[in-house]
């Protein structure tokens, strides 16, 4: 499956990262990012419990052959708690919720959000191209997994996109992925290509965030970790000036180097930064210079898990051992 180069990650509209903004400031930004290029929107059955599915399904009214429209099942709120199902049936209710709150008749690219380690991969992904086949859903993806698992589903179905968490400090698709992908014909796309903030300047002080920010619970974001974390930001702005652009930019076109199948879709609530993003694809950084944002921010340096404990459990991809 061929996807444009950048995309939209359309959860900080409805999810996670403390208030939402309005649905009048969310509808606009969608259509903002339409007009400006965007020609992938990212959405998910889990984010606002629906909600998000809504706002993008307004946002595109009148305007569907526009955009690649991914959408992502298997990991939903139940009874407000998050809730990972690939049952069969599940998915099929679930794709089927995600038509009607999308307002559109076919997902160009739906995920299995989370694999469950209850079901096997195979009885899930065979749940989609079943769906597939019934025009509901134009190709099948899978977010969190390993090359194991990837492997495996593509003995049940064609998987045509892997979406995984990478950016320069989470460097966990180069544990295989990001090569067996490029293998196989298979679209990478990165999600929290920014560091969930951290590579934008958008998290000067983790306490100051929001209560019911998710970034509260992930260790990077946690004094024992930021204070080391943080140290790394002032030569992380110094190598963006360099490039003569903004850290934001310097850290998507980090990622538009590592192939030509890699997709970042870098999440927003500000119309400013959308269309900052959207620049990076147009920017020639030196090669030399990229490395050396590679060895400054990456595993080595960066202090903490991806996760605590509790989430680490429920994904499947490869991970370093990093205390």
């Amino acid at each position: 499956m061929i996807l444009p180069r950048i995309g939209l990650g359309c959860m900080p509209l409805s999810h996670a990262y403390g208030v939402a903004p309005s649905v009048k400031d969310g509808l606009a930004l969608v259509r903002a990012a339409l007009d400006a290029g965007v020609r992938m929107l990212d959405t998910a059955t889990l984010y606002g419990g629906g909600h998000n599915e809504e706002l993008i399904g307004r946002a595109i009214a009148g305007r569907r052959d526009e955009v690649v429209l991914a959408s992502k099942g298997g990991m939903a709120l139940v009874d407000g708690v998050r809730t990972i199902d690939g049952r069969p049936a599940t998915l099929r209710a679930q794709v089927d919720a995600s038509l009607r709150r999308l307002d559109v008749e076919h997902i160009d690219l739906y995920y299995l959000h989370r694999w469950d380690r209850a079901v096997p991969i195979g009885d899930s992904v065979g749940a989609l191209a079943e769906l597939l086949d019934a025009g509901k859903i134009g190709a099948i993806g899978l977010s969190e997994v390993s090359v194991a698992r990837l492997r495996e589903a593509q003995l049940t179905a064609s998987i045509a996109a892997v979406q995984n968490e990478y950016s320069l400090w989470s460097r966990n698709p180069e544990l295989g992925m990001l090569d067996e992908t490029r293998r196989s014909g298979v679209a990478f796309v990165a999600f929290s290509p920014v560091a969930r903030g951290f590579l934008s300047r958008g998290v000067p002080d983790p306490e100051k965030l929001e209560p019911n920010d998710i970034r509260r619970s992930m260790p990077r974001f946690q004094p024992r970790h930021w204070a080391q974390n943080a140290t790394l930001l002032p030569r992380w702005h110094a190598l963006a000036e360099e490039a003569a652009c903004s850290p934001a930019q310097l850290a998507l076109a980090w990622l538009l180097s590592r192939g030509e199948h890699v997709v970042p879709i870098p999440g927003t609530t500000s119309i400013p930064h959308l269309h900052e993003d959207l620049a990076a694809v147009e920017l020639a950084v030196d090669a030399d210079l990229l490395a050396r944002a590679g060895e400054l921010i990456g595993t080595a340096t960066v202090s903490g898990p991806r996760y605590a404990a509790g989430p680490a459990a429920d994904v499947d991809t490869e991970t370093f051992d990093i205390a």
